[in-house]
């Protein structure tokens, strides 16, 4: 029978720091176990959780790195494997890491989850790109090279798992796969035309962000405001149960993620975003340091906990900027960009994985199986950042950029995640090779994940290189049925 206990089981495989809100707890404690006023409850809280992650998407996100890949002169193809794969991948590349390393490592629910949610990923979130913009061109050389690397990927690590070992050199050799795939995109890119006339048009975008001040963050509520008259009658009256939430929750985003506009400059916000960051930023780290852990500060004698001296030394600092500065600036900064995508993600991830705890809780009370809970809840948790992300960029205009960090960022999950845990593991019993757990279910999501990618590039080469939106729902009718075999595997193998 599943239990509470299930959700802390989930929460530990994903190493994500501790859940803000104990939803199991607000269930058997508060509510005292009646499901039928936590079921509500929780819901609400659902609702609150995509709307917050809606927000951070479209407001923050998707402007930081629109402004970031101009102002670093990025290409789409080049913005995707770095920003959008950093910014989307690294907190389930830690999470997977951990999980399969940890002191409570589950090698086996790593490995699953890695590839659960890069079928997600590569169906779903592809699929939903495609509803949202499509018809749309992508250039053929950068997709084609982003899919078959992927796939390459793929079939190697399936080749690696169908042998029941790994050694040192083939997990290094899937870091290094990695850092290859990146080189190869900067020098195709900058050495073509059609790179160079994206990094030109990037550059062309930074100059007329600048000019006007509204185009980088409007845009997104623009469009979404335009999408919204044609949503269906029931999902228009959620969307606005959560508007009561709208404002608390752009105050919020304004006191932790910095405003990269000169003219949206605020003594108040940037001071609060000074003394607020760090501790977050802290409280993200908190799987690998904890906030209680004791340091030396200020008195030889006397330990304080890192928390409070972070608190201290940001508090000071933001009384200090809000004394002194007087004046906004007159153009913005590298780095008030990147704090603001730092932040931009630390919300999104946060928030997921919000989310993830409180579906896990929802599943434990409708006592679905651990096992039902780690092939559905375990990958739509660390997926369903990527998936708000790449939606507001394509509602944003920037399909391109959205379809390639589809595949960018799952990659850099199998590869530069998984694979630097898989680097640890075999270095751990060298030169000796790491035993890998056979089960049909991981059989199964590399033969899904393999036929969804070689599908799409197949589809998007036979429509000249342009994605056609009944490939959108072929995607998604694929996930459901990858999921549907999924589930019937868990429950009758465990």
């Amino acid at each position: 029978m599943a239990t509470p206990g299930a959700t802390c089981a989930i929460s530990s495989a994903l190493a994500r720091p501790p859940a803000l809100l104990d939803y199991a707890a607000i269930h058997a404690c508060l509510l005292r176990g009646d499901a039928r006023r936590s079921l509500p409850l929780l819901a609400l809280l659902l609702l609150l959780h995509f709307r917050l992650l809606a927000a951070a998407a479209s407001a923050r996100f998707t402007p930081a790195v629109s402004r970031l890949a101009a102002r670093l002169r990025l290409s789409p193809s080049m913005a995707a494997v770095t920003l959008l794969a950093l910014g989307n991948g690294a907190p389930d590349a830690f999470a997977s890491a951990a999980a399969l390393g940890g002191p409570r490592g589950m090698p086996r629910a790593g490995l699953a989850a890695v590839l659960s949610a890069g079928a997600f990923v590569s169906a779903f979130v592809v699929g939903a790109v495609a509803l949202v913009a499509a018809p749309f061109a992508v250039p053929p050389p950068s997709f084609a090279r982003d899919v078959f690397f992927y796939l390459l990927a793929a079939s190697a690590l399936f080749y690696v798992y169908l042998s029941a070992e790994i050694f040192l050199w083939q997990a290094v050799g899937f870091v290094l796969f990695y850092a290859f795939f990146v080189g190869l995109v900067f020098y195709m890119d900058l050495g073509s035309a059609d790179g160079k006339k994206a990094v030109s048009a990037a550059a062309a975008d930074l100059e007329m962000v600048s000019g006007s001040d509204r185009v980088a963050v409007d845009l997104p509520i623009t469009v979404e405001d335009h999408r919204q008259q044609r949503r269906p009658a029931w999902c228009a009256l959620l969307w606005k149960v959560t508007e009561v939430w709208e404002w608390p929750i752009a105050l919020v985003l304004k006191l932790t993620i910095p405003s990269t506009l000169p003219s949206e400059w605020s003594k108040v916000y940037i001071s609060a975003n000074i003394g607020l960051c760090p501790l977050l930023i802290l409280y993200s780290f908190s799987s690998f340091i904890p906030l209680d852990t004791r340091i030396v500060f200020l008195l030889p004698q006397v330990r304080f906990p890192l928390w409070s001296v972070v608190l201290f030394a940001s508090l000071c600092l933001a009384l200090s900027h809000y004394l002194l500065e007087k004046e906004a600036p007159e153009t913005e900064t590298i780095a008030s960009t990147i704090i603001s995508f730092i932040m931009s993600v630390f919300w999104i991830s946060t928030t997921a994985g919000e989310l993830l705890s409180c579906l896990a809780a929802v599943g434990a009370i409708m006592d679905f199986p651990p096992a039902i809970l780690g092939m559905t809840v375990l990958a739509w948790g660390n997926s369903v950042g990527d998936l708000v992300a790449d939606v507001a960029l394509a509602r944003a205009g920037q399909p391109t950029i959205a379809v390639a960090g589809c595949f960018a960022g799952p990659m850099f999950n199998m590869l530069v995640g998984l694979g630097t845990a898989l680097v640890v593991q075999t270095a751990r019993v060298y030169p000796g090779a790491f035993v890998l757990e056979f089960h049909v279910g991981i059989v199964v999501a590399f033969v899904f994940l393999l036929l969804s990618l070689m599908g799409t590039l197949l589809v998007v080469t036979w429509a000249r290189f342009r994605v056609p939106r009944f490939w959108g729902y072929c995607l998604m009718g694929m996930y459901i049925l990858f999921t549907v075999v999924s589930i019937a595997i868990a429950s009758y193998s465990g």
